[in-house]
Parts: C-alpha cells; structure tokens; sequence
C-alpha cells in the first residue's frame, strides 16, 4: 500500500503571516500549480485509481483535491496544519505575546499560546497514519493508493512516523507547496 500526501498549492497570504489551521484563500497561481501536482500525481498512480482520499478540512487541501479529480475526499481535522492558538492570522512581527520568544527557543515543543506544538503535531498525525494502518490492514489488501491532500507540517511528522528523519531533523526536510511525498506502508 502507498500513501501519497500532497502538500496544498500555495496560499495567498502575505509574508510573515501565521495562518496554520485559518482557512486562507489559494494565490492566484493555483491553476498553474495544479497542472503540475495532477502530472506527478498520473506519473505516481501510473493509471490506478486510489483505494482512499482523505483531506484535512481546510479549502486550500479540499479546493487542491477537487482540482485533482476527487470532489468528496474523507475530511480529518488530525490532517490540519499546526494550530497557531492565539496567534493565527497574525503577523509574527507584531506578536506581543511573551510566548512567542520560548516559541521561537524551543518550537519542537513549546506550543503557541492557545495552540498545539509541532511535537503534538507529529502525535495527531501518527494517530491518523496508525488507525489508517490498522483499518487498511483489515481490508487485506496489500496493495493500493491512498491519497491525503494536506498540509506541510503534516508531510513532516509523516516523515517522522515514516523514520525518515527524526524530530530534530524535521524542519531540514521541508517541502514547498504542491510536493508530494511517497510512503509505503
């Protein structure tokens, strides 16, 4: 079984904004985008059709989705972005918070004020990947396609859940918008 996340085209939100589970609209490059992540997505199906679409609630992963061929994908609040608490929509410069400096010393773990850290991040993620590893286990059907249109910080902690890199190492392994990363599970 393969599991592709897709990370969601790019948002059009400025500069240092901190929008992580705020719905944002797409930037008006997403038509463009879109062409590109249906193409490595035909080369990765090589023609078959998915067993699962799951997508993380918010419009820029379910609009990607749809774009994609696939209107009613399966919605999960674990595939949302980190929750920024407090500090959603907010620009990191004019954040006064005195959170925001043990933020900025210990992002792994220190979460925003109101929100989650990228440590719970990772964990809500691993729950997902590990109920959809159980389930499709179940199904005895070792092969397959699930599709998961979500979001960067979710493609992370699935690298983890994965090993391929550890928590320390996460933010080294960044993905731009539209990437797709692979897993076989």
């Amino acid at each position: 079984m393969r599991l592709h996340l897709i990370r969601h085209t790019a948002p059009n939100v400025p500069a240092g904004l901190c929008y992580g589970q705020s719905d944002v609209p797409l930037a008006s490059t997403f038509a463009e985008e879109v062409v590109d992540v249906q193409r490595r997505l035909g080369t990765l199906l090589e023609g078959r059709a998915p067993s699962r679409i799951y997508s993380s609630p918010l419009s820029r992963c379910t609009q990607l989705a749809e774009a994609c061929g696939y209107a009613t994908p399966l919605l999960d609040d674990r595939l949302m972005e980190l929750n920024f608490g407090a500090w959603e929509l907010c620009r990191f410069d004019e954040i006064t918070d005195p959170q925001l400096q043990r933020w900025y010393d210990d992002y792994l773990y220190e979460a925003p004020t109101g929100g989650e850290s990228f440590y719970q991040q990772t964990q809500r993620v691993a729950d997902f990947l590990d109920e959809l590893r159980a389930e499709l286990a179940n199904e005895n059907s070792p092969e397959g396609e699930v599709l998961i249109f979500t979001h960067g910080g979710v493609l992370l902690g699935a690298g983890i859940w994965a090993g391929l890199f550890t928590l320390a190492e996460a933010f080294d392994h960044r993905s731009p918008y539209g990437a797709i990363l692979t897993l076989e599970i």
